[in-house]
């Protein structure tokens, strides 16, 4: 028998020795995984495709990981190099389908889930990937230029690499967003470029440690938001994309009864664009599966006294600017970042995470998929 931590490794899977694992923690938790499902499905299928994964992949340090609440974000997921024939895309893939409800339980409890080694090459590749993990498609809708890449797969946000790109959940506004987004890094940037995230629920919990009354305050009153767009699009910024590709129509009537069914009113500007209109949105949300915890679901400091938005109380009346300033901090003091490497596959659970993007030299490109 081999034991790794306090865990007995049954003689059939003694090939997790090669398994190098960041600590004797996130072994437990791995092996202790196995057991139970091993409990439940016996000799069936399941814990046999199960069984196939844990030869598979490896737990993999990765500079730029934290640990919290006992978690690795996010949780590295690499070849075990036991064959490295197997190692590539395609046993990738088939590990994912058979192993599906796995990793979902893994991206939920570490809120995000990095894929480093597996040569993912390019878009069809990404898209065969993004598929195996069987969440369905979601649409994006919002202000980031993208393109379509391939089956599911879009580009990130084309606006200027120099730019920031602020921390927010994708989607976040409007009445249905995704549940996980899973990010592909095809060309790795010379320097900068990362993309950094942010447990939603450390920002809440700090800012009821500072402001008690005000977040309070704001999730009972609700927020309002405001944002505008022109009507083509601008991919000199990073929120350029125009009305017209946004509601997938240049008929205004249309595009007003697609706005209604996302949740927002508009008013058309003199110039050929139109100001969307969003609320009363919470400030803070507590989501099924994680602990209860209250996540930071909103946009106000990305979108509160911007030259193309506003967010306010939902009655008009204004957030402290103190307030949203050091939630600014407080948000950036609590982020995670890695330097992308190619093939890097990176899923993050949307209702957990904020996430932006750092500015970086060409070139970079990375791609996106968004899922329920």
């Amino acid at each position: 028998m081999v034991q790794v931590s306090s865990f007995v490794v049954p003689p059939g899977l003694r090939r997790l020795s090669h398994i190098c694992v960041i600590g004797a923690r996130a072994a437990a938790a791995f092996l202790l995984g196995f057991i139970c499902r091993r409990r439940h499905t016996r000799q069936g299928n399941r814990m046999v495709s199960f069984a196939r994964l844990l030869l598979f992949v490896t737990f993999h340090p990765c500079k730029g990981q934290k640990t919290i609440d006992g978690e690795q974000v996010p949780l590295v997921l690499a070849p075990s190099g036991v064959d490295a024939k197997s190692s590539g895309c395609e046993a990738l893939v088939e590990a994912l389908k058979a192993n599906r409800e796995w990793v979902e339980e893994k991206v939920t409890a570490n809120s995000g889930v990095l894929l480093r080694g597996f040569d993912v090459r390019d878009a069809v590749e990404f898209n065969a990937v993004v598929e195996a993990l069987g969440w369905p498609d979601i649409r994006y809708v919002g202000p980031a230029p993208r393109t379509h890449v391939h089956g599911r797969v879009w580009t990130a946000n084309e606006g200027p690499l120099e730019e920031f790109i602020y921390y927010h959940h994708e989607m976040v506004l409007i009445k249905e967003f995704p549940g996980k987004v899973i990010l592909f890094c095809e060309v790795p940037p010379p320097s900068g470029g990362e993309t950094p995230f942010v447990p939603s629920f450390r920002v809440t919990e700090r800012a009821l440690e500072e402001f008690p009354d005000t977040v309070e305050e704001l999730d009972a009153k609700g927020l309002r938001y405001t944002f505008t767009a022109l009507s083509k699009n601008d991919t000199k910024s990073m929120r350029g994309r125009g009305w017209e590709d946004a509601f997938a129509t240049s008929d205004r009537a249309e595009a007003e009864r697609r706005a209604r069914a996302l949740g927002m009113d508009v008013e058309w500007l003199p110039d050929g664009g139109v100001r969307t209109i969003l609320g009363p949105r919470k400030l803070t949300r507590v989501f099924p599966g994680r602990k209860g915890r209250r996540m930071w679901f909103n946009t106000v400091v990305g979108m509160h006294g911007k030259e193309l938005s506003s967010a306010t109380l939902a009655d008009g009346s204004e957030i402290p600017a103190e307030f949203v300033r050091r939630c600014g901090e407080i948000i950036e003091e609590e982020s995670i970042q890695f330097r992308w490497e190619k093939g890097d596959i990176l899923i993050l659970d949307n209702l957990a995470t904020l996430h932006g993007r750092r500015p970086s030299t060409a070139p970079r490109r990375v791609l996106v998929a968004t899922c329920k």
